[in-house]
């Protein structure tokens, strides 16, 4: 088993890296898994007040409201499958985004593309 190199972390990238978990829905173990580290390191730091966030900065903040988008499950991916051209006049088209693991990801018409980027963001993590 191989062993991993030490990672040193900034005061400025700790910081940060604790100001992430101030996030609505946002657990310390995401986080943890979004940097490669052990979510116990991110909780000593903070209880370390040069790292925790300040009350103050944690209030501005803007919480977004959950929001739900239409999802269709496919029992068999289509071999081949092409994207028809978007209609010019309505504004709507399709959008097919391969995901990790063989899965596809296909939108259908209008959608909101700031819950889709939170959406896609999601999947990656």
């Amino acid at each position: 088993m191989a062993r991993r190199a030490k990672r040193l972390w900034t005061d400025e990238e700790k910081r940060s890296i604790c100001f992430q978990t101030t996030a609505a829905g946002v657990s310390v173990a995401q986080v943890a898994r979004r940097y490669a580290m052990n979510a116990n390191m991110i909780f000593k730091w903070l209880r370390d007040p040069r790292y925790a966030p300040t009350p103050d900065a944690v209030e501005d903040v803007a919480v977004e409201a959950p929001c739900f988008l239409p999802v269709e499950i496919v029992d068999r991916p289509r071999t081949e499958y092409t994207v028809p051209p978007p209609d010019p006049k309505s504004g709507q088209g399709t959008i097919e985004i391969d995901v990790a693991g063989g899965h596809r990801l296909r939108i259908i018409g209008a959608y909101d593309p700031e819950a889709l980027a939170r959406l896609i963001r999601g999947l990656s993590a």
